[in-house]
């Protein structure tokens, strides 16, 4: 009996505490409830969303605006019935499926969200409904913390209460923001479709769905236009997955062409703009730059910019007639900070039926023969001097081929490859000097070969160019023909560092940015590194400013000559002539363009580098450069190395076996091995057969240069 008691004892002591701790539970919940509660907005409130302040981008001067990216709010609210089903079935496509079922929270996705969050200890915005992203964009904003949370889920409920499902829907469709100041789908039809919300067509529909989700990345007017064509697509496809879409209107949908409206916001050095506004929304969130009031002062020189743009469009003009070349680039930049004060994306941002708003600043496109200083700064490196001796003769560089070139392709099918130079011409020996002032092609093969290709791919990647280690390329001996894309901002940059006595500043477009309260966020802070040695972006400086070396080929007034400063430069011409560029720097100034088209078709047999891109890039630098004082590269020391084929000269005269003299002509091969002083190389010369092709092929070859005596440059 007292053994029974006391157990009924026990169990009424725990189910009393149970009940404390519940009442406790209870009424704390109640009380958190109600603190949280106590701020929230009424639900009455979220057609009349209250705008913010807009951010502003100023040149470097604080003086120009730029780009307001709040400016005037744009919108105009229709009625439900003049929202098309498009819209309608586009939007829950893309945003929430389930939306008519639940009853303002999707728990699935909250716990998704939430098994992320204490995974990832982060503050996800994932298994958000459209109930709860309508509270958020009208009424609580974009910040991430627990409580906002809490208000997003309580309000969320509340509304659902209050309203009914196609209430809700409606005044998300006439709330949410679609980027360019557009608010709402009237709003955003007309911007960027020129129509009204209820002529929208699938395709359309599922465009405009696609960028609530990112406004500014998924803009058709910056730069990730394909990025949003994919996405619209996998709009589409959901809305076939879920039965809103038949097979056929599905297909009809995916092969609409889409025709962009011109912007019509107020902005100046746009593709700039457009990059700047899309770093500053993966860093600070889309709500803080439409809404917060920043102040982002830039790099940019606007009195630049402003010849750029209109050196563009001139010869943008010249060239679409005389080369069939309807686009052009530019970008200039400051050696001595990386500041970029120039850029040009395309002829006109504008013209979105010919993808103007697409920036080939920052586009992969192949260099041409642009990228051979970084061939020849790596045999530098290696020991080699500008005196180095190469062989210009035909030369069949596929060892498995015929050494007079007469093959096109192998015993296993791969082409042969026996590159030409721009003239046409076989020029004989040459010197390093000679053959990168007059860019010639087959002895810069040669050259490469002898420098090695991972070392050139890391030396111009330490300079600057970002695109050779993706995806573990393997390039060949066409790279330093420009085998590899690389963006124009990249190589602008890198050829800076010649142009900077061998220092590397990263890349800047931010000089500072301030928050409304007048707080300093970010500011440009000097990344001096050095790449390479001075000697080296002194002797590239000297060839690439010599005008007598590259005379010869490009003429003695060609657009790289200044008479009044020294500039060095470099051309560029890929094949079937798909890219001109000219890249070419001061101590205090690298500019780069390049010209062609964005859907990669050749221009005419005329459109070479020096030709189609020359003028247009030797103007901006005369108008740029105007009144400033004239700034000289520092010479490279003097360099001797007693040695032949290093010191200018290729003739070996000795005494064979029997005590005669003798005369040998060799390839630089012959007398290059791993174990000499100038560093180690990609090959024996004894048991290389591509030395020995490349010999046959100069021994067969010199018959045309009538080289009969010993000749030293």
């Amino acid at each position: 009996m007292h053994k029974r008691w006391l157990k009924r004892l026990k169990i009424k002591t725990i189910l009393f505490t149970v009940f404390i701790l519940a009442v406790f539970g209870i009424l704390f919940g109640i009380g958190f409830f109600l603190y949280v509660a106590k701020d929230i907005p009424s639900p009455d409130s979220i057609i009349s969303r209250r705008v913010s302040e807009s951010t502003k981008i100023y040149d470097r001067t604080g003086n120009t605006v730029l780009y307001d990216i709040h400016g005037e709010e744009r919108r105009t609210i229709i009625s439900w019935e003049n929202i098309p089903n498009t819209v309608k079935l586009a939007t829950l496509a893309s945003e929430d499926t389930s939306f008519y079922s639940h009853q303002g929270l999707d728990f699935k996705g909250i716990a998704r969200a939430f098994f992320k969050d204490i995974t990832t200890f982060s503050i996800s915005q994932g298994g958000s409904t459209i109930t709860q992203q309508l509270i958020k964009k009208a009424l609580l904003g974009d910040e991430r913390t627990p409580s906002r949370k809490i208000r997003e889920a309580i309000l969320s409920i509340e509304i659902e209460r209050r309203f009914s499902k196609d209430q809700i829907f409606w005044m998300y469709l006439n709330q949410i923001p679609y980027g360019s100041n557009a608010y709402g789908i009237e709003a955003a039809s007309q911007t960027f479709f020129g129509i009204p919300a209820k002529d929208l067509s699938y395709a359309q529909a599922a465009t405009l769905a696609t960028l609530t989700k990112a406004t500014t990345y998924y803009s058709p007017y910056g730069s990730h236009l394909e990025e949003l064509h994919n996405q619209k697509n996998l709009v589409l496809q959901r809305m076939k997955e879920v039965g809103f879409l038949s097979e056929e209107d599905y297909n009809k949908a995916v092969n609409e062409k889409l025709e962009f409206k011109p912007p019509r916001e107020a902005i100046l050095a746009p593709h700039f703009v457009m990059m700047v506004r899309d770093y500053l929304t993966k860093k600070y969130g889309e709500e803080t730059v439409t809404n917060g009031g920043l102040k982002v002062y830039t790099t940019l020189d606007i009195d630049m910019q402003k010849i750029a743009e209109e050196t563009v469009t001139k010869y943008g003009a010249i060239n679409e007639k005389a080369y069939r070349a309807t686009n052009a680039s530019m970008v200039a930049t400051d050696p001595r900070t990386g500041q970029i004060l120039v850029m040009v994306g395309s002829r006109d941002y504008f013209d979105i039926a010919n993808e103007g708003n697409f920036n080939v600043a920052l586009a992969r496109r192949q260099p041409g023969s642009s990228f051979k200083p970084f061939t020849y700064a790596t045999a530098l490196e290696k020991g080699f001097t500008d005196s180095t001796i190469l062989f210009d003769v035909k030369t069949e560089f596929n060892p498995s081929c015929l050494a007079d070139g007469s093959q096109t392709k192998d015993q296993y099918g791969l082409a042969c490859f026996h590159p030409r130079n721009y003239d046409g011409l076989f020029h004989g020996p040459v010197t390093m000097r000679q053959s990168l002032a007059r860019s010639l092609n087959i002895p810069s093969v040669k050259l490469l070969y002898l420098a090695g290709i991972d070392s050139t791919t890391n030396l111009a990647t330490r300079m600057g160019i970002t695109t050779l280690k993706d995806n573990n390329q393997n390039f060949g001996l066409s790279l330093v023909l420009g085998g590899a894309e690389v963006k124009l901002l990249d190589m602008v940059s890198a050829y800076g560092v010649f142009g900077n006595d061998g220092v590397k500043e990263q890349p800047a477009f931010i000089l500072k940015i301030e928050d409304t309260n007048g707080t300093v966020l970010e500011e440009y802070k000097s990344k001096k590194e050095r790449v390479i040695e001075p000697q080296i972006a002194r002797t590239i400086n000297d060839i690439l400013s010599d005008n007598q070396a590259r005379a010869s080929v490009f003429g003695a007034n060609s657009s790289l000559y200044f008479p009044d400063r020294p500039v060095a430069a470099k051309t560029g011409t890929t094949q079937e002539n798909k890219d001109a560029w000219v890249v070419g720097y001061t101590p205090s100034l690298s500019v780069g363009v390049w010209t062609g088209n964005n859907k990669n078709t050749p221009m005419s047999s005329q459109g070479a580098g020096i030709s189609a891109a020359g003028p247009m890039w030797h103007e901006f630098i005369v108008k740029a450069l105007k009144g400033k004082s004239v700034e000289q590269f520092a010479d490279p020391d003097p360099v001797e190395v007693p040695k032949i084929m290093l010191d200018g000269s290729y003739v070996y005269r000795h005494q064979d076996e029997t005590g005669q003299e003798r005369t040998d002509l060799h390839t630089i091969l012959y007398y290059v091995d791993k174990n000499n002083a100038q560093g180690e190389f990609p090959f024996n010369p004894d048991n290389d057969p591509q030395y020995k092709n490349w010999e046959a092929a100069i021994q067969a070859n010199l018959h045309l240069f009538n080289i009969s005596e010993v000749v030293t440059f």
